[in-house]
């Protein structure tokens, strides 16, 4: 087991008031996801769009022999490729965007060896490429490609564009230190010029580039399984604060305390045959109190085209849900907490949140919410409510008294019909806090188990020392 800390990159400092904060989330989350579902070419990697939701991972890249470099950056299990910006780097439009890593220089890659255009790690940067293809565009002589002999030619640069920017990257091999971990020859995108984009990415998504995948070929036992247990914060800076434990591999459960931990439940991975890094898994339905909304059939399977099922998204905030179901699960949920609360519309334009309501009183009334997920049983997930109920204090300005208010924490994700090669649902990280989420890539499952993910991190980290 190798345990690493991610960092929540919620800045205070970008937010001028809660529903500043919350309408800037809520806007980056469906920009992500529209991104996911009108995608227009393949090789499109998603990206964490929101500057203050997502979590970051540091680490250093360069061998003993040489200087190592410190490196910040975005945790995305909805991506398959680790990028970074390289030495000189200009980001285009990145005026007032957060960048977690701004205390480190770009990355210098003079040391680094420079993947060949033969490589197969070349091919899946440009979305599988013939390698005869890609030497040739590196002006790699004919009859060495005929006899494959174009090794000393480098691999050509790739394009890739997002929600919200876009980059253009070089393929380079070099030591990756992940803790006590060395990792030689790992493959990694070197980026010079960026459009909006002054941070990196992590891709833990399933593909032949992502972390996960790079590391399974050194060590199978941290690879080819990883979770995260995302400590609930509420956006408060003082739990913020707190890191979140990222596990590469498994943990034996009786070397961390005597408590007994609460079982995983299970639901096995959908393969996505045009987007196979996305970690897709069917939704049955969602809960709402007694009564269950049925999904639909979208969300409980992958279609030949890529269409349907929900992605599990470490970079999303809020989940995402088709119009349809959306609104039948809201209704219900007003049907319940409408007959209790003021409904509190002016909140609602203000924060792009809802349905939210006015607690005069207390939270009587707001009713359970369960995801049941598909496998051989409905796997159920019973959510916490402040996993999709948001409390906070509205007024106090000298115009309007401070009155307590509570919003629903899912989003509509737009028109079904309008979706096109992409999930129909994202699962988004503020959905999973206080859960850890396992990925098991030998079984094919992803797992949830309800932690206290600030104690798990304090005692796996006092286990680890």
């Amino acid at each position: 087991m190798l345990l690493l800390p991610l960092t929540h990159s919620l800045s205070q400092t970008q937010f001028n008031t809660t529903h500043h904060l919350l309408k800037s989330t809520s806007t980056r989350s469906t920009a992500r996801f529209h991104h996911h579902v009108k995608r227009h070419r393949q090789h499109q990697l998603s990206l964490p769009l929101s500057p203050g939701s997502d979590y970051t991972l540091s680490f250093n890249l360069g061998s003993h022999s040489k200087q190592q470099q410190p490196i910040t950056l975005y945790m995305d299990t909805g991506s398959d490729l680790v990028w970074f910006p390289c030495a000189p780097f200009k980001c285009i439009l990145c005026e007032g965007k957060f960048n977690p890593s701004s205390s480190h220089s770009p990355t210098n890659t003079s040391q680094s060896d420079a993947v060949s255009c033969n490589s197969p790690a070349c091919s899946a940067a440009h979305n599988s490429i013939p390698s005869s293809d890609l030497c040739a565009m590196a002006h790699c002589p004919l009859e060495s490609i005929e006899t494959s002999d174009c090794d000393s030619f480098s691999c050509p640069p790739f394009y890739y564009a997002y929600g919200d920017g876009s980059l253009i990257a070089r393929l380079y091999r070099d030591t990756l230190s992940l803790s006590s971990l060395h990792l030689k020859n790992f493959t990694f995108g070197c980026a010079h010029t960026t459009l909006a984009e002054p941070t990196g990415v992590a891709g833990f998504g399933r593909g032949l580039l992502s972390l996960p995948a790079q590391l399974a070929t050194l060590a199978p036992q941290l690879g080819n399984r990883f979770s995260y247990c995302l400590v609930s914060h509420s956006f408060l800076s003082e739990r913020v604060r707190r890191p979140s434990p990222l596990i590469l591999g498994r943990y034996e459960e009786q070397s961390i305390g005597d408590g007994e931990m609460a079982e995983f439940v299970y639901t096995p991975m959908l393969e996505n045959p045009k987007h196979p890094y996305f970690y897709c898994v069917g939704l049955v339905g969602i809960s709402v109190g007694k009564r269950t909304v049925p999904a639909p059939e979208m969300l409980r399977r992958v279609n030949h085209r890529g269409d349907g099922g929900v992605v599990v998204d470490s970079g999303t905030t809020f989940s995402m849900l088709p119009a349809g179901f959306y609104n039948s699960v809201v209704a219900e949920f007003d049907n319940r907490v409408g007959r209790v609360h003021q409904r509190a519309s002016g909140i609602e334009e203000k924060t792009g949140l809802g349905p939210c309501y006015y607690l005069d009183d207390s939270a009587a009334g707001v009713p359970a919410v369960t995801l049941r997920f598909a496998g051989g049983n409905v796997s159920s997930v019973v959510l916490p409510r402040k996993n999709y109920f948001y409390e906070f204090l509205d007024g106090g300005d000298g115009l309007r008294r401070k009155r307590r208010v509570g919003c629903l924490m899912l989003m509509n994700g737009g028109d079904e019909s309008e979706f096109s090669g992409g999930p129909g649902a994202i699962l988004g990280n503020y959905q999973q806090q206080g859960f850890e989420v396992e990925y098991d890539l030998e079984k094919k499952r992803v797992g949830f188990a309800r932690r206290q993910c600030a104690s798990l991190w304090d005692r796996l980290n006092s286990d680890k020392n």
